[in-house]
């Protein structure tokens, strides 16, 4: 009995450690326009990332992979953008929560770490806090750092298509989600013309999209899927349903759920609340779209 469970233990272990994330960084070099950034990326665990680790100060921009096991994979891929201002990313519920749910249906996922803005100190959240009061540095801040940002966001598209066969994905599955800020990300690269660069399906949950992207979406559109909250406190409600309009509008397939309950921010944090199925009508949506065959 004792050999059968170190056994058992080293079979876990072997099949734990064979399955470990990997990081790619997706620029070759020094991410354009960020070269002469001198500062360290940091990790706030304290109580004002509360139980969700953040990245802050992130200079050189990575893809985190979560290979889906090779038993059930289906060769569907999702990049996901996490959120938080463009001043820290919520790595864990608008990230790896949403990746390991999504290695359970088969498909692999890439948690993006993109470009924020420079935090002079150990608390993101709380020099975030303190800086939205002057709101014409805030403003300053932000139009410096979100064309960086949206240039990751296109960059891990075009990284993971050029791999995708020697990771066994179809690069004509890689999909795209992205949460508030992370959202801004999935917005514009759904609008984008180029093949490289354009997701096959995108997901922009309770985003915030950029007013200069295009007043209608194009005739080929990528596959939509919205989601937000009634109650979001940052009130982008209206820009889940423009977005979706936009789709409608152009006759591409689009899905949207706005719940009555949830607030801003819900990833998957489990609130008892409605929001808190979202991620399992994406689920759906994924079957309905064909994107969980193998």
């Amino acid at each position: 009995m004792k050999h059968t469970i170190i056994i058992v233990f080293l079979f876990l272990a072997w099949a734990v450690t064979g399955r470990t994330q990997k990081i790619f960084h997706i620029w070759p070099g020094t991410a354009p326009g960020s070269e002469n950034w001198k500062w360290q990326e940091g990790q706030d665990t304290s109580e004002w990332g509360g139980n969700d680790p953040l990245a802050y100060n992130v200079v050189e921009p990575v893809l985190t992979f979560f290979p889906a096991d090779p038993a059930i994979a289906n060769g569907t891929a999702v990049i996901i953008c996490p959120g938080g201002s463009f001043c820290y990313l919520h790595t864990k519920t608008e990230g790896s929560d949403v990746a390991e749910y999504l290695n359970k249906k088969g498909v692999s996922a890439f948690v993006l770490k993109y470009r924020v803005i420079h935090s002079e100190t150990d608390h993101p959240v709380k020099e975030k806090n303190t800086r939205i009061r002057d709101t014409s540095n805030a403003r300053k801040l932000s139009a410096a750092i979100i064309p960086l940002a949206l240039a990751d966001g296109k960059q891990s598209i075009v990284y993971v298509r050029q791999h995708a066969r020697e990771w066994g994905l179809n690069p004509d599955k890689i999909g795209m989600m992205g949460f508030s800020a992370g959202g801004a990300l999935v917005g514009v690269s759904a609008f984008d013309t180029a093949a490289t660069s354009r997701p096959d399906f995108v997901a922009p949950i309770y985003a915030y999209i950029p007013p200069f992207v295009p007043k209608t979406a194009q005739k080929d559109a990528p596959p939509l899927f919205v989601a937000a909250a009634s109650d979001d406190e940052l009130h982008l409600v209206p820009m889940s349903l423009d977005i979706y309009s936009k789709w409608l509008a152009a006759g591409r397939s689009a899905e949207l759920h706005i719940y009555s309950k949830g607030g801003h921010g819900f990833g998957m944090n489990r609130q008892n609340q409605p929001s808190d199925t979202w991620i399992d009508r994406f689920g759906d949506w994924l079957q309905v779209q064909g994107l969980l065959k193998k």
